[in-house]
């Protein structure tokens, strides 16, 4: 369980009741396994938009690298879950492709950060993701999820691939797995209160002598 002191302005908190509800976003480029993640952890049935895909999709999605892709996410995927008795997760999957970009930017309102999902073999299709979460000022966590039978990739060469900062978290899961699943997050949750605390109480200016 994660201990649950203030999170922030940003976060949705209940009115009347005694629980923080925080957004997060769950995002990362076409066929990472968005909803395969929220799925398999979300403690109520998950609000899914996957409609089967196209001829048509097919010829405007890039399915290089995809294998067995057969629907697509066309609005969200949301879901939620219960990480304390005082904190509970609302998920909130974008859809990957470019021509749903514009969504993004309403979704990512009110959101405490985002857990972005990486393919370790599709790494260049992580960098417009990473950028719009930037652009939103969203502090992020990387969760590399790691595909049967791909080798896994050393933490410090992913940092450099993805001109990740130093702080920011890289975890490894598997989105068909609850735990797993639930670790990635757990990750991003101590990392965003962390933050949260910083802007809260920041470090007492030094001064020299």
């Amino acid at each position: 369980m994660v201990s649950a002191p203030s999170l922030g302005e940003r976060a949705y908190v209940r009115s009347g009741g005694t629980q923080t509800a925080v957004k997060i976003l769950v995002v990362g480029h076409f066929a990472v396994g968005k909803t395969t993640f929220i799925g398999s952890i979300s403690e109520i049935e998950p609000l899914s938009t996957e409609e089967t895909m196209t001829q048509a999709a097919e010829s405007v999605d890039d399915l290089k690298g995809v294998h067995g892709k057969t629907t697509t996410t066309v609005a969200m995927d949301f879901g939620r879950l219960t990480i304390s008795d005082r904190v509970v997760l609302y998920l909130f999957g974008t859809p990957g492709q470019q021509r749903f970009v514009q969504m993004w930017e309403d979704m990512a309102r009110g959101a405490l950060g985002a857990l972005v999902l990486v393919d370790p073999e599709r790494l260049a299709d992580s960098f417009p993701v990473i950028d719009l979460i930037e652009s939103y000022g969203l502090d992020y966590a990387i969760a590399v999820n790691h595909f049967d039978g791909t080798p896994l990739r050393d933490e410090r060469a992913l940092r450099e691939a993805l001109d990740l900062l130093d702080d920011t978290p890289v975890v490894t899961c598997d989105a068909r797995d609850e735990k797993s699943s639930a670790a990635a997050l757990t990750t991003l949750v101590r990392y965003l209160l962390d933050r949260s605390q910083q802007t809260t109480h920041p470090a007492p200016h030094q001064t020299s002598h």
